[in-house]
């Protein structure tokens, strides 16, 4: 064990910062170097620091704050960031990535580690909002197309992290205090929840905050992209579950609707990037029901999917990516038969497949089982038939992927497979992929909750989890059944599925019109209350200089002096009051 010195963060954040410079004396690999690094050396940090361990009294908007606080939840989620940390930064490197980009990858996931590693709500939602900025420079730098997309992200995740920063001041109105510890049941009173679940909502992808998600993934570079899937989405997860930290149904159900929502929604694209970004959605959905039922055995499936669901989804950004980058493609239309041509990239592809489908012997299968079993055990039957729908759906989008993409059809010209570069942080993740599918104790002992091991099984607060039944095994594969027959009956009318409208073509114009409304409504409020002030101005002027101009003779004669003066003082006042109505 070793003492807490620093936050994890702040080497990370440092090499950010260092990146251009030597990018630009030294050249990219050197660059890219540091990165490996300063994020590698973060899980055996995290690893042998003590749970309890904190680094407190650091001051924050004056207020003493907690910077570095581990637990079991923080644990796992800084040795999964710091490792696919430097796996990004590897396949970043092998794919031409610029020192630049890569310095604000490492600044984004320098501040997700931040988020996660927080012991107090002013922490997290400091390093929640400059989680939204990092990750909005990544996207917006590649140009094109991303910068409009960047717009959209930022907008969107700023009207999220507001709505959690109304949550975070009205919990500490109620509470007294920022500390998680003050609060242990996590935020408290109706508003604060309310404004939590709607603010992480946006960063975790509920059904009609999510279009952000396939909006943003498929614009950017491939490696930028690998970085994206992990992080605000997971440490949105993270956050729910210190807000409701004993659960709420409410949240489970939205999370089983993101199941089958997402899946369905990626079944009928064509982009290989915005499909996997509606995945994202989809996977999501296990965690947030897993944190909504609570309980020893969904928290820790919950977790255990975050932790596994970065495996495989950052694997298959991977391998699409290197689809991307050695043939110029996005869409499956224009892609077929590259298995023949890139058997490396094909296999690892097929890994995080079936991994993220949930086959037996892959890890998926482990994590997303548990919270299946957890809301099968509750009695949930309908949260229950959500999630497993959506484990169709999602056998049957990357049987599509797959086939299109590596086995039908002949791709036109020569095409190099995956460079060594790229094929070595991929074989790893697939290989951990197998490892934590096929020796789930390995998983185990990272979770919480977990009190006993026995060869392959679990006990989770009393509940006992056999992942090797032969009713979960019979599960697993009537999936995979039901996703190739379901494949093959709709293959034809899924072949003819152009781009399918989501809730941003209503609300993209919306705010675009509604915004553009508003400015001229007010630009001319102010004109029209500019024109009556001026009008009664020079009337006043009139009135001191000149009563005749004004007022009809006879009234002039009864008027003195006082009279005309305190009049055009009226009208002045009138005309301020116009003003500040106005305003």
């Amino acid at each position: 064990m070793v003492d807490p010195l620093v936050p994890p963060f702040v080497p990370v954040l440092l090499a950010a910062l260092l990146l251009p410079v030597v990018g630009k004396y030294l050249g990219r690999g050197p660059a890219h170097a540091v990165g490996i690094l300063a994020t590698a050396v973060v899980v055996p940090y995290v690893w042998l620091v003590p749970e309890g361990a904190f680094v407190a009294g650091v001051d924050l908007f004056g207020f003493e704050t907690v910077l570095f606080n581990v637990d079991v939840f923080s644990r796992l989620m800084g040795l999964i960031f710091g490792f696919i940390g430097a796996v990004a930064v590897a396949y970043s490197w092998a794919t031409d990535a610029d020192a630049v980009q890569t310095a604000f990858a490492l600044s984004y996931v320098g501040t997700s580690l931040g988020a996660v590693f927080g012991g107090d709500w002013l922490t997290l939602i400091f390093f929640w909002e400059l989680m939204a900025v990092t990750s909005t420079l990544l996207v917006w730098h590649y140009g094109g197309k991303a910068v409009r997309a960047a717009f959209r992200y930022a907008l969107l995740h700023g009207i999220g992290g507001t709505l959690l920063l109304g949550a975070v001041v009205w919990h500490f109105a109620e509470v007294g205090s920022f500390l998680f510890s003050a609060a242990p049941g996590g935020m408290v009173g109706p508003v604060a929840q309310t404004l939590a679940a709607i603010g992480m909502g946006v960063n975790v992808g509920f059904v009609g905050l999510h279009a952000w998600l396939p909006d943003t993934y498929p614009r950017p570079h491939v490696a930028a992209s690998v970085f994206l899937c992990v992080f605000t989405t997971k440490t949105g997860v993270y956050g729910l579950f210190r807000a409701f930290p004993e659960g709420e149904l409410a949240i489970a159900y939205v999370g089983g609707a993101m199941a089958l929502f997402g899946a369905c929604m990626a079944l009928l694209q064509n982009d290989m990037r915005r499909l996997l970004s509606y995945h994202i959605q989809s996977q999501v959905g296990y965690m947030v029901a897993g944190v909504g039922l609570a309980g020893s055995l969904a928290t820790a499936g919950a977790f255990g999917h975050v932790f596994n669901h970065i495996l495989y989804k950052s694997l298959l950004f991977m391998t699409v990516g290197v689809v991307v980058y050695r043939t110029g493609e996005e869409s499956l239309k224009k892609l077929g038969g590259l298995g023949r041509q890139m058997p490396i990239t094909a296999i690892v592809f097929f890994v995080a497949a079936l991994s993220i489908a949930g086959f037996p012997g892959f890890n998926g299968f482990v994590s997303k089982g548990m919270v299946i079993v957890a809301a099968h055990y509750k009695h949930y039957d309908v949260l229950w038939y959500l999630l497993l729908a959506g484990g169709v759906g999602t056998f049957l989008s990357f049987i599509k992927l797959g086939y299109y993409a590596f086995l039908h059809g002949e791709y036109e010209g020569t095409v190099k497979d995956a460079s060594l570069g790229q094929a070595v942080p991929m074989v790893a993740v697939a290989a951990l992929c197998v490892l934590f599918g096929l020796y789930p104790p390995a998983l185990y002992e990272i979770l919480p909750g977990v009190t006993e091991v026995h060869g392959l099984d679990a006990v989770l607060g009393g509940t006992e989890f056999h992942p090797f039944s032969p009713s979960h095994l019979l599960e697993g594969v009537a999936l995979a059944a039901a996703g190739v027959i379901g494949f093959v009956i709709l293959k034809t009318p899924l072949s003819r599925v152009a781009k399918v409208p989501d809730v941003d073509s209503l609300y993209n114009p919306g705010g675009l019109y509604g915004t553009r409304a508003l400015v001229v409504g007010v630009t001319e409020l102010y004109a029209a209350v500019d024109r009556v002030v001026v009008g009664l101005t020079r009337a006043t002027i009139r009135l001191v200089r000149d009563p005749r101009t004004v007022l009809d003779d006879a009234t002039v004669d009864r008027l003195t002096r006082q009279d005309t003066i305190g009049f055009g003082v009226l009208l002045v006042v009138v005309a301020l009051l116009v003003t500040v109505v106005a305003l």
